[in-house]
């Protein structure tokens, strides 16, 4: 998806490594977020986990998270504060009645080959479980941490190209039928009409056919595109890294790109 929305922002990071691109403050409490339920459902106490998601959302340095317009160390002081309490509230949202599953595994990362596509897929699932649809299946759970609701539930295209990465790397793993992605989204801010703060999406892969065409025709796309990609463009439009990429491309300037006889007024 880095690729397709900002190529040079996703060249830096994936291709230079350079991880320096501050996050936003939601994108950090999402994180810390999935800290305390990695513990929870690995088997430590909910209070436990709790405690160490907040450390983790404690020790993210000010320098790697964008702030906007809180520029100020007493405006930064303050929305951290905000941050901390965003995270106490949604993970105790989430974990108020805790989905329950018979884990198999928890934070489960692989990167496996597929048939027909040019490079090997990698993929992070939150939990891979015993499905509770079909015990010889597996399901895969997913944490999402969300200031509103998505409107396009399990059909969103980004939550389908997920699934199936994610599809492809525990059927691998784990060597048994995938019969679901569930996405458990947690909406951070309270309800102001009492409804529940979590919403389910469940992608059944029994329906899915062409959604794996279409996905293995992108990746096969994509990697041709990236073959002959010899100059990596900004995308200055981009919400998330649109200014970042910009600087990246400025600051790549050859010699031969100034031209001395130049003029604004010409």
């Amino acid at each position: 998806m880095s690729f397709l929305r900002n190529p040079l922002a996703w060249h830096k990071r994936y291709v230079e490594e350079v991880f320096d691109t501050p996050a936003g403050p939601a994108s950090v409490v999402g994180r810390a977020g999935h800290v305390a339920l990695q513990h929870y459902y690995g088997g430590i106490g909910k209070d436990e986990s709790i405690s160490l998601g907040l450390e983790y959302l404690r020790n993210v340095a000010d320098f790697e998270i964008n702030f906007g317009k809180a520029r100020s160390k007493k405006a930064q002081k303050q929305k951290r504060e905000s941050m901390e309490r965003e995270y106490l509230q949604a993970i105790n949202f989430y974990l108020a009645r805790p989905p329950q599953y018979k884990v198999l595994g928890v934070e489960v990362k692989a990167t496996v080959e597929v048939s027909g596509l040019p490079l090997p897929i990698k993929a992070v699932s939150d939990i891979v479980a015993v499905s509770k649809v079909d015990p010889r299946g597996i399901d895969i759970i997913d944490h999402k941490f969300v200031s509103a609701w998505s409107p396009y539930k399990a059909e969103k295209s980004l939550y389908v190209l997920q699934a199936i990465f994610n599809y492809y790397t525990v059927k691998k793993t784990f060597n048994k039928p995938v019969r679901r992605f569930i996405i458990q989204e947690c909406k951070v801010s309270r309800n102001v009409d009492g409804s529940p703060q979590m919403r389910r999406h469940v992608i059944d892969f029994r329906t899915f056919r062409q959604e794996f065409i279409v996905f293995n025709r992108l990746v096969r796309d994509a990697t041709l595109a990236l073959r002959d990609m010899k100059v990596f463009l900004p995308n200055p439009s981009d919400m998330f890294e649109g200014e970042n990429s910009f600087d990246i491309y400025r600051i790549n300037l050859l010699p031969e790109d100034s031209d001395s006889h130049f003029r604004p007024d010409e």
